[in-house]
């Protein structure tokens, strides 16, 4: 299902549960603003390429707009809306002073050189610069960016406005980033998962996971999982896949896939199909790449008790209601993968204020405001009737929570 058909029918779920006027419908659901530009670079062969660029800004009623930027070959306008209106609906339920924007490039990085890459980075950044801001719009990383993206950004943006470091977040320390930024998303989905097996009984030791993805997110947070004793039995990312029912050695893929650029042809377990990743038996699945992976087509065959969004709407509708019929528990994306907006606040606000916080506090205070994210969902959900403990939680608690904070 197309990315933003399918955000919008959850949000007018949301809608109708709540009661929303249909004028306000309609306005939650318009963006605010929509740029699109053309980015036309010289290559380091002379040769002059072309690429397209958006930036959806969604709504400002609860503070600047934020989100981050991807350069990704399918990246189009309809999926950047998409995530500019969950964007919206996860800083809400973040309980984080920002509003909702997305941006991307359609373009492939790993075809790019550095140089080509910065390039086309300030390029994009003079095209837009005019409209996004410290108290507007702050970028941030996201699929095929990093924090030397985001650092390109800055210091095209200081051209025009002045030294500005809380333009964007996600940045290099050195450059005002926040310590603990990099790990925030991976760790804000094991703080959401903790805070969800507890209300099971359970803890994330003894449990057995699957990831499919190893970029920033999953690799961060099959880490982390791992140092608190759960079993990561499955991992694939776009090189391949492997498994191992004794569990993979995270350390030791990590490395691997740093020397290799993925994890094929690691020895610590089997190399399986891709397309088998999210079948696999386990106890909790966390899908960590793509959107749509989980439709009806595979939903009847997924074996995993709970399912952790860290990817932005993996899920389809229809394998919503597919899983929620075999009970299966799903922890939506605004919710699971919120600690990167989270600690993008933590950042953008150390810069305001010029005052850096160590690790420590960065971490905890992220456990904090996750774990109350977690339990004001909870309790959306006892208010609505779609109770967050006996399944069906992807489609009705992230209504309950996309409604509660529009």
């Amino acid at each position: 299902m197309n990315a933003l058909v399918a955000t919008s029918r959850n949000f007018k779920r949301a809608a109708q549960l709540l009661g929303l006027d249909s004028k306000l419908e309609k306005s939650l659901l318009i963006p605010f603003r929509e740029i699109k530009v053309e980015c036309t670079i010289p290559k380091d062969d002379g040769s002059l390429a072309s690429f397209v660029g958006f930036r959806i800004q969604h709504d400002n009623a609860r503070g600047p707009m934020k989100g981050g930027i991807r350069y990704h070959p399918e990246v189009d306008p309809d999926e950047v809306n998409a995530l500019a209106q969950l964007m919206t609906w996860k800083t809400a339920v973040a309980n984080v002073p920002y509003g909702g924007a997305k941006g991307g490039i359609g373009c492939d990085p790993g075809e790019l050189s550095i140089s080509e890459l910065e390039r086309l980075t300030r390029v994009f950044t003079q095209k837009i610069h005019d409209l996004i801001g410290v108290h507007t719009d702050v970028p941030a990383p996201d699929m095929g960016t990093n924090p030397q993206t985001m650092a390109w950004i800055l210091d095209e943006y200081s051209k025009f406005h002045g030294y500005s470091p809380a333009v964007v977040t996600g940045k290099p320390v050195d450059l005002g980033g926040s310590l603990g930024r990099d790990a925030a998303t991976g760790r804000g989905v094991l703080f959401a998962t903790e805070a969800l097996l507890q209300e099971y009984g359970k803890s994330i030791s003894g449990q057995r996971f699957v990831i499919q993805g190893f970029g920033n997110v999953g690799s961060w947070a099959a880490q982390l999982i791992s140092e608190k004793g759960g079993k990561i039995v499955a991992i694939s990312d776009v090189t391949g896949a492997i498994k191992n029912s004794n569990g993979i050695d995270i350390p030791s893929l990590v490395k691997h896939s740093k020397e290799n650029r993925g994890v094929k042809g690691f020895h610590g377990g089997d190399a399986i199909d891709p397309a088998s990743i999210l079948v696999e038996d386990c106890d909790v699945l966390i899908p960590a790449a793509l959107g749509g992976v989980i439709n009806r087509d595979n939903a009847n065959e997924i074996r995993a008790k709970f399912i952790i969004e860290a990817a932005n709407h993996p899920a389809d509708p229809e394998a919503d209601e597919i899983l929620s019929k075999k009970g299966v528990v799903i922890l939506p994306d605004i919710l699971a993968n919120s600690g990167g907006v989270t600690v993008s606040y933590f950042e953008w606000v150390q810069n305001i204020q010029g005052f850096m916080w160590d690790e420590p506090k960065v971490n905890n205070e992220l456990r904090r405001y996750m774990t109350n994210g977690f339990n004001d969902v909870k309790e959306m959900c006892k208010t609505h009737e779609c109770d967050l403990l006996n399944g069906s939680i992807h489609s009705r608690s992230q209504s309950c929570c996309s409604g509660n904070h529009a």
